[in-house]
């Protein structure tokens, strides 16, 4: 019996009453497309959504020019807002693009794309390029669909993500040649602006800024130095695999060396060298020794056996001690050891907060390798921006 009836239910199905016959019957007015210019309200599929202000009475486009044409675009006074419209005259609104002032009230989301806390944060950093980062010489082309603040957004989005060239094209609605031309272009620029900025501040204002437990520990510390490694692609020339191998990591990287003074500001960075060179070698190339004065010491791990570079200066190099011949420390070299240890861990620790900036993780493109003393440096001067993370008592 149940097979039966549904049989016959299959056969005669219920008719569809028509719109009309529905509006009579229930006297319920049927949602119809509206233009943006009486309430702001747009029609999809699934209902009425609203829609941000777009000013003025917006023109739509007459469908009669071209009867092909299913879609028609229409821009409002606003050149993020884009109101489409079909042939049959209902309104979408396409996704607009990333813009900075979407992130004028959006903390949280500003930092996780730039790694900056607010939005004035963001304006003050940009601010501190002066007036030439609105007439730059690009890499490539003139690129003019981007204003400054929204190229400078890219950049900090691709070194805080590293997001692919592709997927930021389509966040900010351009080419991804324009993405490789503003992120190189910016890149150069912010590193030659700010290395004229003379970041190594002298030894009154380090002794001034220098927390209370380091002055009496260790009251003559100029610099805490360490080693940096990032990651970048296997090269397809033996020659370069071959410089770049670091047997620390087991993998192809280029070094550098970064030192914070003891109150928290990132005060040297070096250029960037093959994972095979050593952090000795480093010093050596670098103009450390001459920017500390005499008297002065650095702290620095094992890796930096340097004292013979830095006597030449009269400066000091404090380091854990080494076990020679004998099978344990004194329990004096270990108690300084431990203090060392306690103190180094800053530049570590500033060295983590610019690893937030992805694109010192992740394997670097052949490009981005050309640019690793650049990235690295602009990495770490965006790090100076942000809140100090060395208390006034460690």
């Amino acid at each position: 019996m149940d097979r039966a009836v549904r049989l016959q239910r299959r056969n005669n199905p219920p008719q569809q009453a028509s719109v009309s016959s529905l509006e009579m019957e229930t006297d319920v007015p049927v949602p119809v497309p509206v233009t943006a210019c009486e309430n702001h309200l747009t029609l999809s599929d699934d209902g009425l959504c609203p829609v941000t202000d777009v000013g003025s009475e917006v023109d739509i486009v007459n469908s009669d020019v071209n009867s092909d044409a299913h879609v028609d675009a229409v821009t409002a006074d606003s050149e993020e807002t884009i109101v489409v419209v079909n042939s049959a005259g209902t309104q979408t609104l396409e996704c607009p693009p990333f813009h900075i002032d979407k992130f004028l009230t959006d903390h949280e989301g500003l930092h996780y794309y730039t790694g900056l806390e607010n939005y004035s944060k963001f304006m003050y950093v940009l601010s501190t390029l002066g007036n030439a980062a609105y007439d730059l010489n690009y890499y490539q082309f003139q690129c003019e669909k981007l204003s400054v603040p929204n190229q400078f957004l890219l950049t900090l989005i691709k070194l805080r993500l590293h997001i692919p060239n592709f997927e930021l094209s389509r966040m900010f609605n351009i080419s991804e040649s324009s993405v490789s031309n503003i992120f190189i272009t910016w890149i150069n620029f912010m590193s030659k602006q700010w290395r004229e900025l003379h970041i190594f501040p002298t030894r009154e204002m380090t002794t001034h800024f220098m927390p209370d437990d380091f002055k009496r520990t260790f009251p003559s510390t100029r610099i805490i130095v360490d080693g940096l490694e990032c990651p970048i692609q296997k090269p397809k020339n033996p020659l370069t695999q071959q410089a770049t191998f670091s047997f620390y990591k087991n993998m192809n990287t280029v070094k550098s060396v970064v030192g914070s003074t003891p109150g928290g500001l990132i005060s040297y960075i070096s250029l960037a060298y093959g994972g095979s060179t050593s952090d000795r070698q480093i010093v050596e190339r670098s103009n450390l020794g001459r920017l500390c004065e005499p008297g002065d010491s650095i702290m620095a791990d094992k890796g930096f056996n340097v004292q013979d570079l830095m006597a030449l200066h009269d400066v000091h190099v404090n380091i854990p001690t080494f076990l020679k011949k004998t099978n344990r420390f004194h329990p004096k070299a270990l108690s300084r050891d431990r203090k060392i240890a306690s103190k180094r861990v800053h530049i570590e620790r500033h060295i983590g907060l610019a690893k937030t900036f992805k694109i010192l993780k992740q394997p670097m493109t052949p490009c981005e390798t050309a640019l690793a003393s650049d990235i690295i440096f602009v990495c770490f001067m965006l790090c100076n921006f942000r809140s100090c993370i060395v208390p006034c008592t460690a």
